[in-house]
């Protein structure tokens, strides 16, 4: 089903592009605006983990209160996703949109400022509540205003890789502004917010709200998030309380339960938080299991890199930043041109390829050591990964957004989204568990401490090798042409679709 979106008040699809081909500049601007905001939720998640340190030396902060900073972030972003996705729906993507970036932008001003621990943390929180509705919100934007087939596939390949290249950078950038003060790094999101808000005014279109004849489905809200809120919280926990004891295993079962009278409640909903049919496709249910195994495994590869780097031999920030910028620039510089290898190829072969890079990177990182060479162990990895982060998180979104109905475009995006943030907390927990669980008696020796990494990193080699499996499943049956098919009912359609191609 191809969806044209009115982007200046005229209903002509044609308004996608310029009468030459390409994107006319505020289709552009429309865009990067998204991108922004993309490109600051990665910014500030990889930022605030150089700067640890730093905080808690300046505001007397323990090793337990300093993961809160971390964690209060993906607690708020994670938890409410499911809403943010339903509300951009309901209420109109273009004033989530706004409403949410604006708070964004003060929230990092006011974890710039503040001087005590409970004060930061609950901007963090803050923060990750306003990105639970600006990533579902931005992305049902771009399909909702992108026709499906090309256009999309092109927007949504820049769109993800934004993310890749915002949380690279800010690797870098936490570097070089934690030398300076950690404050930098709360305050820098702030005027990119900002004018990034100033100018969605202006060129985001106007969206209008879904008429909802069963009106809000308040029960769904709460339970949804409620037992999002409590999975996340559950498992940030689980490797400081123990993951067998009791607090843990009760809080595990009450997200059983709590999630059971979720689903209970919507499928009996005549306006659901989320309509449970949309899981019955087989390529939607490999797109959400991707992207929970595709970013666990990435997370705690990036995770064990570093204590490896800096604690083991003795990098510094910058140093491990720029370790890793080979990935980081590969997925930028691929960012235009991944939406045309998806129209060649389909999804589902990228996905597979891409998966059965990083299982290759991640297998090859084994051999590290206390002197590796980066020419020979490091860099080979890091482009491996690279690689296969660029070809399979825009694939990952373009297959979970095929196919549906504008009018769930933002609940599609917040489903998708909750299983990159999800995935990305429970198999960082589970793999901060293993290595905790082979650390040695005597920290001071190294070789030990390396030995200890490595069960974790065969957990992550482990996570890519299921979501690889996973991924296979969608090329069974399948002969020649792309897996994304693109229906053209109509000449007018068709013809949109040919001139509005870059």
């Amino acid at each position: 089903m191809l969806v044209h979106a009115n982007l200046w008040g005229m209903t002509s699809p044609l308004t996608h592009s310029a009468p030459d081909g390409r994107w006319t500049p505020r289709l552009w601007g429309t865009l990067l605006v998204l991108c922004a905001a993309m490109f600051l939720d990665a910014l500030d998640v990889s930022m605030v983990g150089v700067a640890l340190p730093s905080i808690g030396a300046d505001l007397g902060l323990s090793t337990s209160s300093l993961q809160w900073i971390v964690s209060g972030y993906i607690l708020g972003y994670g938890g409410l996703l499911l809403l943010g996705g339903r509300a951009a729906d309901l209420l109109g993507r273009r004033q989530v949109f706004l409403v949410a970036l604006g708070v964004f932008a003060v929230a990092s001003l006011l974890g710039g400022l503040v001087d005590s621990g409970p004060l930061l943390i609950a901007s963090r929180f803050i923060k990750g509540l306003s990105a639970a509705f600006t990533a579902p919100a931005g992305l049902s934007i771009i399909t909702t205003t992108f026709p499906e087939g090309t256009l999309r596939n092109r927007a949504l390949s820049i769109y993800t890789t934004c993310g890749a290249a915002g949380y690279s950078m800010g690797l870098v950038f936490s570097g070089l502004l934690t030398e300076a003060s950690w404050r930098l790094t709360m305050l820098l999101p702030a005027p990119i917010a900002l004018i990034a808000l100033v100018a969605g005014m202006r060129l985001l279109p106007r969206t209008e709200r879904e008429r909802s004849r069963g009106g809000y489905d308040v029960p769904g809200a709460v339970l949804g998030t409620g037992s999002m809120l409590l999975l996340v919280f559950t498992v940030v926990q689980a490797p400081e309380v123990g993951w067998g004891s009791g607090r843990t295993v009760v809080s595990f079962a009450a997200v059983v339960l709590l999630l059971a009278v979720f689903v209970a409640v919507e499928r009996r909903s005549a306006s659901p938080l989320i309509r449970l049919g949309v899981l019955r496709s087989g390529a939607q249910v490999r797109a959400q299991l991707g992207a929970l195994t595709f970013v666990g495994s990435y997370i705690g590869f990036q995770f064990l890199v570093t204590l490896y780097m800096q604690q083991l031999l003795g990098w510094s920030a910058l140093h491990t930043a720029l370790a890793f910028l080979p990935a980081g620039a590969l997925v930028a510089l691929s960012a235009t041109k991944v939406g045309a290898v998806i129209d060649r190829f389909g999804t589902a072969r990228l996905i597979v390829l891409g998966f059965g890079l990083m299982v290759t990177g991640y297998v090859l990182f084994l051999r590290i050591d206390l002197d590796p060479g980066y020419g020979a162990v490091i860099l080979p990895t890091m482009l491996l990964v690279g690689s296969g982060f660029a070809l399979t998180f825009p694939s990952l979104n373009v297959q979970a957004t095929n196919g549906v109905d504008e009018h769930e475009q933002g609940m599609v995006s917040g489903l998708l989204n909750t299983s990159v943030q999800v995935g990305g907390a429970l198999f960082l927990a589970v793999v901060t568990a293993v290595v905790t669980a082979h650390a040695p008696a005597r920290a001071a020796d190294p070789q030990a401490v390396l030995d200890s990494y490595r069960p974790g990193l065969i957990v992550v080699a482990g996570i890519a090798v299921v979501g690889l499996l996973i991924s296979l499943t969608g090329l069974r049956g399948r002969r020649g042409g792309a897996s994304v098919v693109v229906a053209k009912s109509t000449s007018r359609e068709a013809e949109a679709e040919r001139v509005g191609a870059p």
